[in-house]
């Protein structure tokens, strides 16, 4: 600006024909004004004069020509940037020392757009997505298998087990019969509905019975004390014709000796040893 009737407010010189500066209404020479006013630069730490352009960011003062980033010095007017401990610098240069990299592409996720993490690893938001389906995975639900993410309702299209029995999925535990999945409570008896889960079962016609109803349906009646023969009474039963005993029942009607391993003979349906048989 220039005055033809107006006097520094500091040094009191009149500024016609001078250039000045206006502040609060007043004027001042362009000396004055800048030894007063003037902000230093964070740069070179020289006043920014008032006919220089001051660009300001967090209460510090730059030239225009000092406004840049401090590891590759490309200018920073009017381009996007970031502040790392004081520091300004372009965003590729902040990216390439501290910004994080995509686990699914390796890529830098660049200051300011979304960053998804999970497992203190991040993603673009764009590569956070189910492998078998492709769609965003977010916040939503999500299971991970071989470094792979998916959402639910494909990973157990893919993977999971169906229990054999309701067909649902298993999601954890289960019980493995005849190389079928179970979920524990649908592994029932197939009589009674008893759960089996850690229990004594017996299997017939592929399917799973508790000891009772195993003895009831299907086991054979010992001959002697007329109670059911099943594996899990023993290792040792005797079978003669139609009639099955215990072994520890197998013995002489008569004298009660032990004929397991012995010759018998049978009188109607007895079973004798050798001396009770020929008295």
């Amino acid at each position: 600006m220039t005055s033809s009737s107006t006097d520094c407010h500091y040094c009191l010189q009149s500024l016609r024909g001078r250039k000045y500066a206006l502040r609060e209404e007043n004027a001042y020479c362009v000396s004055c004004y800048d030894s007063l006013f003037a902000n230093p630069c964070e740069e070179c730490k020289q006043p920014i004069e008032c006919d220089s352009k001051d660009l300001a960011y967090k209460g510090r003062h730059w030239h225009e020509r000092c406004f840049k980033c401090a590891k590759c010095s490309r200018s920073l007017v009017e381009k996007p940037f970031a502040a790392k401990d004081e520091l300004l610098l372009c965003t590729e240069c902040y990216s390439d020392e501290y910004s994080s990299k995509c686990f699914h592409c390796q890529k830098t996720i660049m200051p300011g757009s979304r960053k998804m993490e999970f497992k203190g690893s991040s993603w673009h938001e764009s590569c956070f997505v189910c492998q078998y389906c492709r769609q965003p995975l977010g916040t939503k639900p999500l299971i991970t298998k071989d470094n792979e993410n998916y959402c639910v309702p494909c990973f157990e299209k893919q993977f999971a087990h169906h229990c054999y029995s309701c067909k649902k999925v298993i999601t954890s535990g289960g019980v493995t019969y005849h190389d079928q999945p179970w979920h524990k409570e649908c592994f029932v008896c197939a009589g009674c509905k008893t759960q089996l889960s850690g229990q004594r079962f017996i299997s017939k016609d592929e399917y799973p019975y508790c000891v009772d109803c195993f003895s009831k349906l299907y086991a054979k009646k010992c001959a002697a004390c007329k109670k059911p023969i099943t594996a899990l009474g023993g290792p040792k039963f005797i079978s003669f014709e139609d009639r099955q005993w215990h072994g520890e029942c197998f013995n002489c009607a008569k004298c009660s000796v032990s004929l397991v391993g012995q010759g018998f003979l049978t009188r109607q349906d007895d079973v004798l040893c050798h001396e009770c048989g020929s008295a």
